[in-house]
């Protein structure tokens, strides 16, 4: 694991928490190149009510206005959560060079525990992609969100 690596995710993770504060599904991500963010985002499906403001489709588009173009070349896309079908097939199609993420997803994960759209070999482009980026944390702040979702209140 390089330190770019873990830098860029601890910024995804800002990115997490800041949903989980307004009550969105804690997801950060951010699009780098060269070295640079250029485009960032959070889960905001629920702010929102947009089934597509996934943290990955948000930080994908910001990128694609930044840099004045579809073509994802020479990005890589940070993001705390392991993309559903929808955010990877946005990947594969954006022409993403590589997605860095950290935590799997069991039940929707569509990057090597469901499915694996980045890397199929029947798509004319495939992702680079590094699993488990500061894996515990990103899973830590899922992890906490849910269960305050759970937990019931107390007016003390």
């Amino acid at each position: 694991m390089d330190s770019d690596d873990v830098g860029f995710m601890r910024q995804a993770l800002a990115f997490a928490r800041e949903a989980a504060r307004l009550g969105e599904v804690p997801v950060g991500a951010v699009a780098v190149r060269d070295g640079e963010v250029v485009g960032a985002g959070y889960n905001r499906r629920e702010t929102e009510k947009d089934p597509f403001a996934h943290a990955e489709l948000i930080a994908l588009s910001a990128a694609a206005e930044s840099l004045g173009r579809w073509r994802l070349s020479g990005v890589t896309l940070y993001v705390t959560l392991e993309p559903c079908a929808m955010c990877a097939g946005a990947m594969v199609q954006g022409r993403l060079s590589r997605l860095v993420f950290g935590t799997v997803d069991p039940k929707a994960g569509a990057v090597g525990s469901l499915y694996n759209l980045a890397d199929d070999p029947r798509h004319n482009h495939r992702v680079e992609v590094a699993r488990g980026v500061l894996a515990e944390e990103c899973g830590a702040t899922l992890t906490e969100f849910f269960r305050g979702l759970r937990t019931p209140k107390t007016d003390n």
